[in-house]
């Protein structure tokens, strides 16, 4: 959410009031949806560029276009403009000769690009995303972890909780002095009070961080206390940051601060502390 949000704040000071020319999906899988069409917010100006969960919304007075950057995404200026730009799913090209180009990193091609007429709200795909994290508060937060789910995966869940990805989930339970693998039914009032504290604080912290760059950061670039840390100090307490891996990222957490000092078993079948 904090890099999503910060950028989305970017692109509106960049290219607020300028007029859609075309738009060129550059990948067959890119657009997905039929209608409306792109071309309903041709010759239109741009309103703002907002956000929902992950997504950011290009808002045009007939139509929005819907964009989810995935992990490996970014939305940016497209300064070259070339026929086939490496990664290249879609380009916005405007009146004024500029262009943004939505890009992404890797094979998966999991970026998508939808236009919705009226509230994007309401329909897919931001119709199944839960309440937004960086605004949820404490009584809500408390019913929404009635179910018995491990803590870093609820986090996660955007149809539970919108905006929390994998680095937030981490740095999140690690402020909170939780085990990411807590189970988030049996968490009483302090650590639930602890975890919505922890919530307002990384956002914040992360959205400052994202505000005095030029463009969206990488994972590596982004400050925390655990994220992609394994091996280092824990700046707290000073113990070794470890991580359970999985076949596509990581769980990072602190045994001294998270898990009361057990190392947690370092593969998806074990069973993992509570």
């Amino acid at each position: 959410m904090p890099e999503v949000q910060a950028h989305a704040e970017r692109l509106t000071e960049a290219f607020a009031g300028a007029e859609l020319e075309r738009f060129v999906p550059l990948a067959f899988t890119v657009l997905k949806t039929a209608t409306p069409g792109p071309d309903a917010a041709y010759g239109q100006p741009l309103g703002s560029v907002g956000r929902r969960g992950k997504h950011l919304l290009l808002h045009f007075a007939p139509a929005t276009f819907v964009v989810h950057l995935m992990q490996g995404g970014r939305l940016r200026v497209d300064e070259k403009q070339a026929a086939k730009p490496r990664g290249g799913q879609g380009r916005w090209r405007f009146a004024d000769g500029r262009a943004l180009l939505l890009t992404e990193a890797g094979t998966e091609r999991r970026a998508g690009v939808w236009v919705v007429a009226g509230d994007p709200g309401g329909q897919p795909p931001l119709d199944s995303l839960g309440p937004e994290a960086d605004v949820l508060d404490r009584p809500t937060l408390g019913r929404l972890l009635g179910e018995q789910r491990h803590l870093h995966s609820w986090l996660r869940d955007q149809r539970i909780l919108a905006g929390v990805g994998r680095r937030l989930a981490n740095e999140i339970c690690h402020r909170a002095k939780l085990s990411p693998f807590a189970t988030t039914a049996k968490l009483d009032d302090d650590a639930v009070d602890r975890l919505h504290a922890a919530m307002g604080e990384c956002i914040a912290e992360s959205l400052a961080y994202e505000r005095t760059r030029s463009d969206m950061s990488s994972s590596a670039e982004r400050p925390g206390a655990v994220h992609h840390r394994e091996g280092e100090a824990c700046p707290v307490c000073g113990d070794t940051v470890r991580a359970v891996e999985y076949r596509s990222y990581k769980v990072n957490y602190c045994p001294t601060c998270q898990t009361g000092g057990k190392v947690l078993a370092d593969n998806t079948t074990s069973r993992f502390l509570k």
